[in-house]
């Protein structure tokens, strides 16, 4: 198990995970700050320029997955990650790469009121020198932002006025009682590539439907993988029932078919997008969402869904788009149709 300590730069989240250590028999601190470190080492100049943030990096987020199933093979935990997290899609990739190692998180936030945080901050600083206190004042506004979704997320604990060690004790308390377990589908990454489908809903407004995993980054189209020996058609509408609990009466025709090519350590394959049709406000009232595995549903114009979705899911949006209205499926290759 992991316990991640969530919080503002400056909150006391490391002081307080190693007294915890001494409370939760078998626990290690893993820290992973320390793979940043080790990826600042070795990454070549050229590409550490203008990251200012490890985090950022997609090797240190897959890094800290990988890192913590492994120190989980030598030790029996559960592990104390003090880190904090603003960017959502920064949990969702992480926290959703430990489930599918089987791996159960606890997601607590250590906060802070501000006066509290700065005097702390101060203190530290009086110690470690100025860069401290800039680089935790800088982040603040990020971390205010990220409020709405952390304050929902996580199991927050209020250590304004505690000493390290009170903080300690409550935190296990609230680990002993279960608070911040993240129920998050525990989705086994791909060994191969795989044949996923997809399907397209519209509003009368011609906007398209998308929906957002708890398990990785970004927004996605309703769909899944398809199951060894399934149709990609009936796939798409069992995965239709399943995450939205929309019924279709017949299968959904065929917009694109895409190959997306490997790029490690993904393995690629092909994506199908199926249309769906419009949904009314009758069948809208239908929608129910596994919380286990999708937060939220909305509907998005193109241009909104290019903000909201990966370049390549949205190269396929915009060419299954096309392909409705020209009443004709098209074949793309890495999002771009053949031939073209």
């Amino acid at each position: 198990m992991i316990i991640w300590l969530n919080g503002a730069p400056g909150a006391g989240k490391t002081t307080a995970a190693r007294e915890l250590l001494h409370l939760l028999p078998g626990s290690a601190l893993f820290d992973p700050e320390l793979v940043g470190a080790g990826l600042r080492a070795m990454l070549p100049g050229e590409r550490l320029a203008g990251v200012e943030d490890m985090r950022e990096l997609p090797s240190w987020r897959r890094l800290v997955v990988d890192t913590a199933a492994a120190l989980l093979s030598e030790v029996r935990g559960p592990l104390i990650a003090p880190m904090t997290l603003v960017r959502q899609e920064h949990r969702d990739e992480i926290f959703g790469g430990l489930a599918a190692r089987r791996i159960p998180v606890q997601h607590l936030l250590l906060h802070v009121d501000e006066t509290f945080l700065r005097l702390r901050v101060e203190r530290r600083a009086a110690v470690e020198g100025d860069a401290v206190r800039r680089r935790c004042l800088s982040r603040l506004p990020r971390y205010r932002a990220a409020l709405p979704w952390l304050t929902t997320d996580a199991h927050a604990v209020d250590a304004s006025r505690l000493t390290p060690r009170q903080t300690a004790e409550l935190l296990a308390e609230r680990v002993r009682r279960g608070d911040g377990t993240c129920r998050i589908v525990q989705t086994p990454p791909p060994a191969a590539e795989t044949l996923a489908a997809g399907v397209l809903f519209f509003d009368d407004r011609d906007r398209v439907l998308l929906v957002d995993p708890t398990y990785k980054p970004g927004w996605e189209f309703p769909g899944g993988v398809v199951e060894p020996g399934e149709a990609p058609a009936r796939a798409a509408v069992r995965e239709v029932a399943e995450e939205l609990g929309l019924r279709l009466e017949r299968d959904p025709a065929l917009l694109v078919v895409d190959w997306e090519p490997p790029r490690p350590p993904l393995f690629g394959g092909l994506r199908l997008l199926f249309d769906g049709g419009r949904l009314g406000d009758d069948r809208l009232a239908d929608i129910l969402l596994p919380g286990a595995e999708l937060r939220g549903w909305r509907f998005a114009a193109e241009d909104e869904a290019e903000r909201l979705l990966s370049p390549g899911r949205f190269a396929r949006l915009r060419w299954a788009l096309r392909a409705r209205a020209q009443g004709r499926p098209l074949n793309l290759e890495a999002g771009v149709p053949v031939g073209a």
